[in-house]
């Protein structure tokens, strides 16, 4: 049995459970090639963002999070990198609304994905009532267990054929859906221990640094050599 014979025999809501069909394979595409793209990237993104980060290089790790921005773990670890001299809280606010930016955008389709989890078994089950009302329609009393009534059967099994692809296109567009589901509930934990790090050495960096600037070494010098040639400022500083 082809489409074709399907859409014939299945009834008139065959139509729009093929049109939900395409519209949910369409939507599984884009996000698994999406969720190809995040999954190989994201670890090795974090690690060269930290990397510099943790040997105090902040200008690096910034131009690694920018050279990323195509990415969301990109995007997310640039949005507060780029603030400049930011105070900790700041920083945090940044991180905190990228993030929440970011997983938004992850959840793109999923609405679609609902509804036709939702609609197909329903449009499934509105096909085989439709075939049912007609078929049995045509049952006359005194034609029971008559040739009429073997036809009769046949069109209610063909009728069943709605309800079962309505059943085969919510149940394969579930498998993705929660597919999906599990990849978004990860992004969060990484999301969050990468965020976690990345505010933890700021954090450490502004205790160090004040302002979020190293000091001039040269300049810090040339202080400890005018204490030593200026009389009586030795003896302070020792």
């Amino acid at each position: 049995m082809n489409v074709g014979d399907l859409l014939q025999k299945g009834g008139p809501t065959m139509v729009p459970l093929l049109l939900l069909s395409i519209l949910s394979l369409t939507v599984i595409f884009e996000r698994a090639w999406f969720w190809f793209g995040v999954l190989t990237k994201e670890r090795e993104t974090v690690n060269r963002v930290l990397d510099p980060a943790r040997q105090n290089d902040w200008v690096t790790a910034t131009e690694v999070a920018r050279q990323a921005y195509d990415q969301p773990i990109g995007r997310f670890l640039y949005s507060p990198l780029q603030l400049k001299d930011a105070d900790p809280e700041l920083f945090k606010l940044a991180l905190e609304s990228a993030a929440d930016e970011e997983l938004a955008g992850m959840r793109r389709g999923d609405k679609i994905l609902e509804a036709v989890i939702a609609l197909a078994p329903l449009l499934g089950l509105l096909g085989t009532v439709i075939g049912l009302i007609i078929s049995l329609r045509n049952i006359r009393i005194g034609d029971i267990g008559g040739a009429s009534t073997a036809g009769v059967t046949t069109g209610i099994g063909e009728a069943l054929i709605s309800t079962a692809s309505g059943l085969v296109v919510a149940i394969f567009t579930l498998v993705f859906y929660r597919l999906f589901q599990t990849f978004l509930f990860n992004q969060i934990k990484i999301f969050r221990k990468a965020g976690n790090d990345l505010e933890l050495l700021y954090r450490q960096r502004w205790a160090r640094y004040g302002n979020g600037t190293e000091p001039n070494p040269e300049s810090a010098g040339d202080h400890r050599l005018a204490g030593e040639l200026l009389p009586g400022t030795s003896s302070v500083l020792e």
